[in-house]
């Protein structure tokens, strides 16, 4: 394959660059390119290996800095790298990486890197899809995941379910081949226990999957109430700044307001929403109507209610909406004279909280209940999740297939029926966990990750 070099820090003015230039002529391309201060050149230096030095366009000094070497195959992608760190300036860093292509490396393309280190047998896929999600993190929570991904959690389960239905097509293959030598008399029926087993464990997988989005893109969660009930003020409070605009004046919000927060453990997608009520402003209409598609798709919701005004027709008809939903009652403008019947809601919602939306005093109680109410169940983040789309259709086909040869052995398939069953299971999961994947799809995986990695 073809050397190839990419900038691997991220675009902008900092304090350092680093350019990554990877393969068989990395070594070459360095030694062109950087010149160390002292006398070994960087052909000659071990691997593992960091020098100071000078950077070169063929005789133009571009700037000092370092270069790191790690020879095949103990490197990220198993192949000869250098890395090459100077200043951080946008100018300088493209002078480097031109120098890099012009002493006989290539451009990498989106995630190059990586996809090298899967094909040259560093990582797996699913070891590679797990990179992106931890550039992506943005709690501890998915850190956590991400981590035991790229560490084979995952990788290791598909491998464990995949020994045990391999063991059995190639018993079932051996009958079939050899009818004629002496093997040992077997029934299929003696094969329910263990498939019914890696069945069950597929589908616990599957059941990840719902958990693993929630991680990655977080709760969808519309605030919702009428006008002037301090939805507004509520989201400012929740992102800390001046999100949305707060007046006196009914229907100010007409349309969506979207923001993402850290709530504790959670990312919530907050969806500051129209006020709800009859309205014959056609603009403010359609912010209703878009308001009230959003509470049907939200997975949770903020229902704001005035504590200075009684419960009112729009009141009851948000609670009508509500029923069924995952949602918390939050009282505002708890500061002033209560008008509301709040026995009546204490028996509408199962989590109340009364606050003041423009209290900045009001944070850490609010964020505390919509934590207890969105507290993850009590699984092991380490132990390995179904973490895409690509994955959980992988996972879905295995998990048929094999309730396909229970279903099989049960009602007296023959053999040769079981045997291409379990081959059809097996083919699913050598796919998810990229032991017998395409060149598409590997092109797909990697189509997410940015230049560099």
């Amino acid at each position: 394959m073809k050397t190839i070099a990419a900038v691997a820090t991220p675009r902008g003015t900092g304090g350092l660059s680093v350019i990554r230039i990877s393969g068989e002529n990395a070594l070459n391309v360095a030694r062109r390119v950087f010149k160390p201060a002292g006398e070994k050149k960087p052909g000659k230096l071990s691997s593992h290996t960091a020098v100071y030095g000078n950077i070169f366009d063929g005789k133009e000094k571009l700037d000092d800095g370092m270069l790191t070497l790690f020879h095949a195959p103990n490197s990220y992608t198993g192949e000869n790298v250098a890395e090459i760190t100077c200043h951080g300036g946008i100018y300088v860093t493209e002078r480097v990486l031109r120098a890099c292509i012009n002493a006989g490396a290539s451009l990498a393309g989106a995630g190059e890197f990586t996809k090298r280190a899967l094909l040259n047998g560093k990582i797996s896929l699913t070891q590679a899809e797990s990179v992106i999600d931890i550039i992506n993190s943005h709690n501890k929570q998915y850190l956590t995941y991400s981590l035991a991904q790229r560490e084979g959690a995952l990788y290791k389960k598909i491998e464990e379910i995949s020994a045990i239905i391999l063991d059995i097509t190639v018993q079932i293959a051996a009958w079939i081949d050899y009818p004629d030598e002496s093997l040992d008399s077997f029934e299929t029926s003696s094969f329910l226990g263990q498939l019914a087993d890696c069945r069950t464990k597929l589908q616990l997988l599957l059941e990840t999957f719902e958990i693993g989005r929630v991680l990655r893109e977080g709760v969808l969660t519309a605030i919702v109430g009428k006008p002037n009930a301090g939805k507004s003020t509520l989201m400012n409070l929740l992102t800390k700044s001046d999100r949305s605009i707060v007046t006196d004046i009914a229907g100010t919000t007409r349309d969506i307001i979207e923001e993402s927060v850290n709530i504790g453990e959670m990312v919530l997608r907050l969806c500051d929403c129209a006020g709800l009520r009859d309205t014959r402003d056609e603009v403010e209409g359609i912010g209703v109507n878009i308001m009230l598609k959003r509470l049907e798709q939200c997975e949770l919701a903020l229902a704001v209610f005035d504590n200075s005004r009684p419960l009112e027709k729009e009141d009851y008809t948000l609670l009508e909406k509500l029923k069924g939903k995952n949602a918390i009652c939050i009282i505002n403008k708890a500061d002033l004279k209560n008008r509301l019947d709040l026995t009546f809601l204490a028996t509408q919602f199962k989590n109340v909280i009364e606050i003041s939306a423009k209290e900045p005093a009001s944070f850490e109680p609010l964020t505390a209940v919509i934590n207890k109410k969105l507290k993850l169940k009590r699984v092991d983040l380490s132990a390995g999740f179904i973490a895409n789309e690509r994955q959980r259709e992988c996972a879905f086909l295995a998990e048929k297939a094999l309730g396909k040869a229970i279903d099989g052995i049960t009602a007296g398939s023959t053999l040769d029926t079981l045997g291409v069953t379990l081959e059809g299971a097996l083919e699913n999961l050598y796919e998810l966990s990229g032991k017998n994947v395409s060149e598409t799809v590997i092109d797909e995986v990697f189509k997410r990750f940015c230049v560099g990695k």
